[in-house]
């Protein structure tokens, strides 16, 4: 059983977040560029027309943090015009110095310069996050020099850190699927993933690589794709092709892969050699492009009735094609296409999102002076089709329930989708807690189906495992022919992912529905680890200005100790802060530590740097740590943990062999023992504490009438103790040195409240 240690701390210090989260869907960002020039949009455009390059800002303000010195550029295809003013923008905030928001560098933002609804984009990747990784996406009113440009779409930037954060790998072949020169009627090369021979040079045209190689690679998966169809699971992540091809068809995205330019997707490689397609830039999702490749939809009507197997036949579309022509591809796609139907289309689910975000950037619409289309098309076009329109907008613009309704009613007529599906229930465990290595049978009913499988694995991210499960009556599953099917698989980690799929001639079917992107788990027991030579010796959570790295960052640390005699290895060895994925990070060779010695790892989520840094960083709110041996299975010590204090780490006492108690860092060395703790049974109020930092004096201020205020230094001593019975009280800091101290105030109604001050002279 995992072992869960409650701790009492120091203090407990309430930090009041104004920021919000930069893509969130319930709220409108604010980005206000600045540039010295007053002629930056001829700039910016003369850098589109020649080198692309970024030109500096002086500053970029998101939602009031300040950044200085950031690079800005117009970007886009058929949606940038020199002659208008709002223009799509990419703003990379590293572009001259170590910049980011909320762990972002940089924001892409396009000037909906084809969506008289404002919700293309925002409400298709909405959608499209339900069943495979895909950009965030929200709204954000953007200035420069003061004037409101407009609202604009702001999506996630699938870039190195969009692939690490999904897929936990950035280093591999990484694939932007769109002509570098840009589609348009002239484009003859496409990215459709169409076999061209070895040479790497007829991919150039159509394909841009954003890793540092990877053009045999690609060529390969052309390769297999069209030649060897048999193999293609072993470098393409099918399922997640399958999904990108069925929400493309269903919501009538053109300007995709399944378009006249087969463009606007990525494809990541990742660790076990499979390519992981991303789709992106869906401003012309729900009809607004038209020309399928073999045609142009030149009506609404024409939009509802596309058909859901389009392309199946063209050899110009081989992912389609040659996906399509294997019977349970073609089960499986129909099973996620219903299900997108479904859960999105039948039931109107999508009608009250977008009423939602319309209700929501309403305001900022109408304030919006250069938008390409009026107020009223806007107010529209969420229900009816929208004629004309300036510039880059003009042309119909399907409204979008009248497209989608008509839709799915036509898709849902259809015999693909009118037939009867499998059913899936009555999932059973032979043992709800397994424990590792311990075979466990797993059964399901299974109705109107003739086969079924289990997709399984036990490490996030890699490929799952398919297996044909059985109705004979030796696989635990009961009678033969009974309905109900049975497999044994041995579970191999304290975490298991599965689903179960069943088909019969016509449709598949998922359970749960939105495999493989979600699917159900199993976790196996763990016994308690014991206290050995290799512990977790102490680690720090939030570190401010405690100990920095080779590189002078003050980031997370672990630290290790050797109770033993010998030293030992840990090549092989891993850490983790995720019970789901234990092997999480590992040890590199020739990494040891000797007896009566301590290793310091950096939890940093840096593994470029030298030394040793995992690629997780710990949350000082509450998680777990695992140390686990080479075999992956086999936890050899862990700490579990609630909200750390920022600058006090938690270590065992005695040293080596203790409880985990919070304590002054003793970083790489013995542990010295624990801090005084505060009262922790009195109600805790905010505190203010101001200037901060402070020089000869701080001004302590409560909501109520303060009875007693301590100052504490870094050792947990207390240095000096204040009466009051006012609400604020003034304190004289002239004697106190250099450096961070702790304020604990206690009010009249015995209520505690705790700030961090510095002392700067």
């Amino acid at each position: 059983m995992k072992k869960y240690i409650t701790c009492l701390f120091l203090f407990i210090i309430t930090l009041s977040v104004n920021a919000q989260e930069f893509y969130d869907l319930n709220s409108i960002q604010t980005i206000e560029i600045t540039f010295a020039e007053s002629n930056w949009d001829q700039l910016l455009d003369n850098e589109y027309a020649s080198s692309g390059d970024y030109i500096l800002a002086l500053s970029v303000s998101i939602n009031g943090e300040v950044f200085d010195s950031v690079g800005v550029k117009y970007k886009g295809n058929s949606t940038y015009n020199p002659n208008q003013v709002k223009n799509p923008l990419h703003i990379e905030l590293d572009t001259y110095k170590d910049h980011q928001y909320e762990a972002y560098t940089d924001i892409k933002l396009s000037n909906v310069a084809k969506d008289p609804s404002f919700l293309r984009e925002v409400l298709s990747y909405q959608v499209l996050r339900q069943y495979m990784d895909a950009p965030l996406s929200n709204y954000a009113n953007v200035y420069i020099n003061g004037t409101l440009i407009g609202l604009y779409s702001n999506s996630e930037s699938i870039s190195k850190k969009f692939v690490n954060s999904r897929f936990y790998s950035k280093k591999n072949t990484f694939v932007k699927c769109n002509p570098p020169a840009g589609a348009g009627p002239n484009t003859n090369d496409f990215p459709n993933l169409e076999y061209l021979g070895q040479d790497s040079t007829d991919y150039y045209a159509a394909y841009e690589i954003k890793s540092d190689n990877g053009w045999q690679e690609l060529i390969d998966l052309c390769d297999t794709l069209s030649n060897h169809i048999a193999d293609v699971e072993k470098i393409l992540d099918v399922d997640r092709a399958l999904w990108m091809i069925a929400f493309d068809n269903v919501l009538v995205n053109l300007d995709s892969y399944i378009g006249s330019f087969a463009q606007n997707y990525y494809l990541y490689r990742d660790d076990y050699g499979r390519f992981l397609p991303v789709v992106w830039d869906l401003n012309e999702s729900f009809g607004k492009f038209s020309n399928t490749g073999s045609g142009n939809l030149t009506s609404t009507t024409a939009k509802q009735q596309m058909s859901h197997l389009l392309h199946e036949n063209d050899s110009s579309f081989p992912l389609i094609q040659k996906l399509l022509s294997v019977p349970m591809y073609k089960r499986m796609y129909l099973a996620h296409y219903k299900t997108i139907l479904l859960e999105n289309f039948d039931n109107d689910s999508y009608y009250t999102t977008g009423q939602s975000f319309q209700n929501l950037i309403d305001g900022a619409v109408q304030a919006d002076v250069n938008k390409f289309f009026t107020y009223n098309d806007f107010s529209n076009n969420l229900t009816s089709d929208i004629g004309g329109g300036p510039g880059p907008g003009g042309g119909n613009t399907p409204g979008i329930t009248n497209l989608m309704d008509g839709r799915n009613d036509y898709l849902l007529g259809l015999t693909d989708f009118s037939q009867t599906e499998p059913s899936i229930s009555d999932i059973a465990l032979s043992n709800s807690s397994p424990i590792i290595d311990q075979t466990l049978s797993i059964t399901a009913a299974v109705t109107n189906g003739n086969s079924a499988y289990i997709g399984y694995r036990s490490e996030v991210g890699a490929p799952f495992t398919r297996t044909e499960m059985f109705d004979d009556g030796t696989h635990n599953d009961g009678a033969a022919n009974d309905g109900v099917y049975g497999v044994d698989i041995v579970i191999t980690s304290a975490l298991t992912q599965y689903y179960i799929y069943a088909e019969n001639d016509n449709i598949g079917k998922f359970s749960p529905q939105r495999a493989e992107h979600e699917f159900h788990n199993i976790t196996a027991t763990v016994s308690e680890p014991m206290v050995g030579e290799l512990v977790i010796n102490e680690f720090m959570a939030s570190n401010d200005a405690t100990e920095a790295d080779q590189d002078g960052e003050f980031d997370d640390w672990i630290e290790l100790y050797n109770n033993g005699t010998v030293e030992i290895d840990l090549f092989g060895y891993h850490l983790s802060d995720d019970a789901d994925d234990l092997t999480q990070w590992t040890f590199p060779s020739g990494t040891t530590i000797g007896p009566d010695s301590y290793l310091i790892i950096w939890a940093d989520n840096d593994e470029e740097q030298e030394g040793l840094h995992t690629n997780f960083k710990l949350s000082a709110a509450a998680e777990s740590i695992f140390l686990v041996d080479g075999s992956g299975t086999a936890i050899v010590d862990e700490v579990s943990y609630v909200d750390q204090t920022t600058d006090i780490s938690f270590g065992r006492f005695p040293n080596g062999t203790g409880n985990f108690q919070t304590m002054v860092a003793t970083f790489n060395a013995m542990n010295m023992g624990t801090v005084s703790t505060f009262e922790n049974d009195l109600e805790t109020i905010a505190l203010k504490a101001f200037p901060n930092p402070a020089q000869d004096e701080i001004t302590i201020s409560s909501s109520t009438e303060l009875s007693k205020v301590f100052i504490y230094n870094l050792a947990g001593q207390n240095i000096s103790e204040h009466l009051s019975n006012q609400q604020e009280i003034k304190i004289n800091t002239e004697q106190l040195a250099n450096g961070m101290y702790f304020i604990k105030a206690i009010t009249k109604d015995e209520k505690v409240g705790t700030q961090k001050i510095v002392i700067e002279k």
